[in-house]
């Protein structure tokens, strides 16, 4: 495992920290620009980017690019939403990517405005789509950047963060323990899964606000039917007591 492992991660590292570091932001900036991330996800090539890490500087710059890149890309989808989106959306891509993701997209922005701009970032398919669907409504681009910004900060340093970490303490245990890959591969493993699970509880959690229309605003948070009703029968119940 070791020499495998040790095989990977000197190809990787062999290719020139600059060349690196744009390509990391370049496949972040395309993810969420022309919707490459629904084939290649672009966290791919950044967790594999950060196993090369060898400094802080490295680190920095590297985040730097990532979420520069991931601002540039959600820029240009929202640009291409803004003046295409209907066409990218009636096109072949789009109807590859099928009509309940569409709705599924406009409902949830439409509904939840740019805490939906902030939380697709961490979710699949939505997070190429919303920005193009942003783009279709009447969120401002200011708002939108406002959202989005923070989103992409955290998600960009998690995945560096995870890489950097897990490639450097190989790296150190190595030389001493033959189990070490093994480790790495744990560590990897462990956080995609926390990665998956995550995002599944999210989509769960999220999913009755893409499931219907909302008040055709983009910039407003429509309440959930279902904390409405509640709301109105604990209001009830609360007269039935007074009485």
């Amino acid at each position: 495992m070791n020499e495998i492992l040790d095989w990977i991660l000197e190809v990787v590292q062999s290719v020139d920290p600059v060349l690196r570091t744009i390509i990391a932001g370049i496949a972040i900036l395309l993810e969420t620009s022309v919707l490459v991330g629904l084939v290649v996800p672009g966290d791919t090539v950044v967790i594999v980017s950060a196993t090369a890490v060898s400094s802080v500087a490295e680190y920095v710059w590297l985040l730097v690019a990532v979420v520069v890149g991931a601002l540039i890309g959600e820029s240009i989808g929202f640009a291409l939403g803004r003046f295409f989106g209907p066409s990218i959306r009636t096109s072949r891509v789009g109807r590859w990517i099928g009509e309940k993701h569409w709705v599924s997209a406009q409902n949830y922005t439409d509904r939840r405005a740019g805490i939906a701009v902030f939380v697709s970032r961490f979710l699949p398919v939505l997070h190429s789509l919303v920005p193009l669907t942003v783009g279709m409504s009447t969120m401002r681009y200011r708002t939108f950047i406002a959202w989005t910004a923070p989103a992409c900060v955290l998600w960009a340093t998690g995945y560096i963060t995870v890489g950097w970490l897990a490639a450097g303490s190989y790296r150190e245990l190595s030389e001493q323990l033959h189990t070490a890959g093994y480790i790495f591969v744990g560590i990897i493993a462990a956080f995609l899964l926390l990665v998956v699970v995550g995002k599944r509880l999210l989509h769960r959690l999220e999913r009755r606000y893409m499931q219907h229309p909302g008040d055709g605003d983009a910039t407003t948070v429509d309440e959930d039917p279902a904390d409405t009703n509640d709301a109105a029968a604990d209001d009830a119940d609360a007269d039935d007591s007074a009485r």
